[in-house]
């Protein structure tokens, strides 16, 4: 039976191969960080989410190591069953005092986080009403859910009021968002969104991945930046990104979601306590982020030259003035081509093509972090411009 299935897997990777859309695993020989070691030697990391630059902080690293003696390498139980330490139960109230809600649970990765709210909140007599470009884990979570299901354009609000009526005769209403989308660092107009709920009697959900740790006056995420933590119902998020770079995920929520969370979201039910040590290394990050104002200045600092520099020099980037900055060229081999020659150059970023992004819109994700330094910055501006003579010859 393989046989036949065989040949038919290795022509759809041919195909994936032949339209330029593969996606290689490049294997990286040193701590995540603003410069890193692979085959080709050493480069300049610009396509990690280690916005902070905290995921080799020696502050971080000691926290991790004192973890390991205390707490042990890993739970092997749920939490339910024996898989919940003091540490953990920690990080869950101090990430419901930094965020502003009134729980927090902990999860594996917050793709497990968005795929156990909506199937434990949500029946058939209720409605999500979600952002067209929401992250992949929001549609999955939704999917799994028995939910009537309403889309709207990217950031449209006309679009969103009309779901919103069509829901109208649902038991309950949540809105779904990212507060900030991935692939175009585009942030949510949150205080409309709440508006609207408020209108329309509806739920705010917002996965605030991209976010939390940097955006807003105290690193709060994107319900700071516009002054609406009290008007969001439930935040997910991760611990992977600036909270350190190493995995988990969370729900910080209104304290009736969050228990029944722990009583019936399978992704939480039924997988491994979150490792201690990444738990302990996380409540440092949280000390580090009461002091970690120069860090985000640095973080804008380097967004805002970067994109400058890369306007000066011809390139299109979408518009806005987050660390995600991405640089437009449309055809997906193109893409692929143009991160090689980058590579070349010393400076690590990867082309997203479809099924990532849509057809067309190749691009090339540069992600900004703190840890870069100004002649980072302009390094990778020089590379990118020599990378497109080379094209163009």
């Amino acid at each position: 039976m393989y046989t036949s299935v065989r040949d038919e897997l290795r022509a759809t990777l041919d195909e994936i191969r032949d339209a330029g859309l593969h996606k290689p695993e490049r294997v990286i020989g040193t701590p995540q960080s603003a410069t890193v070691s692979v085959a080709s030697g050493e480069v300049l990391n610009f396509c990690a989410n280690n916005y902070l630059g905290l995921a080799d902080h020696p502050e971080v690293v000691a926290a991790a190591k004192e973890a390991l003696d205390r707490w042990g390498y890993g739970m092997a139980s749920v939490r339910f069953i024996c898989g919940t330490q003091e540490v953990h139960k920690e990080l869950e109230r101090r990430l419901s005092a930094f965020l502003g809600q009134e729980d927090t649970i902990l999860y594996s990765s917050c793709f497990d986080a968005n795929g156990g709210v909506f199937e434990t909140l949500l029946g058939p007599e209720d409605a999500v009403i979600s952002d067209a470009l929401n992250h992949a884990s929001i549609i999955d979570g939704i999917r799994l859910s028995k939910a009537r299901r309403h889309r709207y354009a990217n950031r449209d609000m006309a679009d969103l009021e009309k779901q919103l009526v069509q829901a109208g005769d649902a038991r309950r209403r949540l809105i779904v968002t990212d507060g900030v989308f991935s692939m175009d660092g585009y942030v949510a107009p949150l205080p409309e969104i709440c508006d609207l709920a408020d209108r329309y009697d509806a739920m705010v959900m917002v996965d605030d991945s991209h976010a939390v740790g940097f955006v807003g006056a105290g690193g709060r995420g994107t319900p700071e930046l516009h002054g609406v933590m009290d008007r969001v119902d439930i935040i997910t998020g991760t611990l992977g990104k600036a909270l350190g770079g190493a995995s988990g995920g969370y729900v910080a929520a209104r304290a009736e979601i969050v228990a029944l969370l722990r009583q019936r979201s399978r992704p939480y039910l039924f997988s491994n306590s979150l490792a201690p040590v990444i738990a302990a290394a996380s409540l440092k990050v949280l000390d580090l982020l009461e002091s970690a104002g120069d860090l985000r200045e640095k973080l804008a600092a380097n967004t805002a030259l970067f994109r400058s520099r890369m306007t000066e020099e011809g390139f299109e980037l979408l518009p806005g003035d987050h660390a995600i900055a991405p640089v437009m060229i449309g055809d997906a081999a193109r893409a692929a081509r143009m991160a090689e020659l980058l590579l070349e150059r010393g400076v690590y970023v990867i082309g997203f093509s479809y099924p990532v992004v849509p057809m067309g819109q190749a691009r090339i994700r540069v992600q900004l972090s703190a840890a870069h330094s100004t002649a980072d910055v302009e390094r990778a501006v020089t590379a990118f411009a020599d990378a497109r003579s080379a094209m163009a010859g």
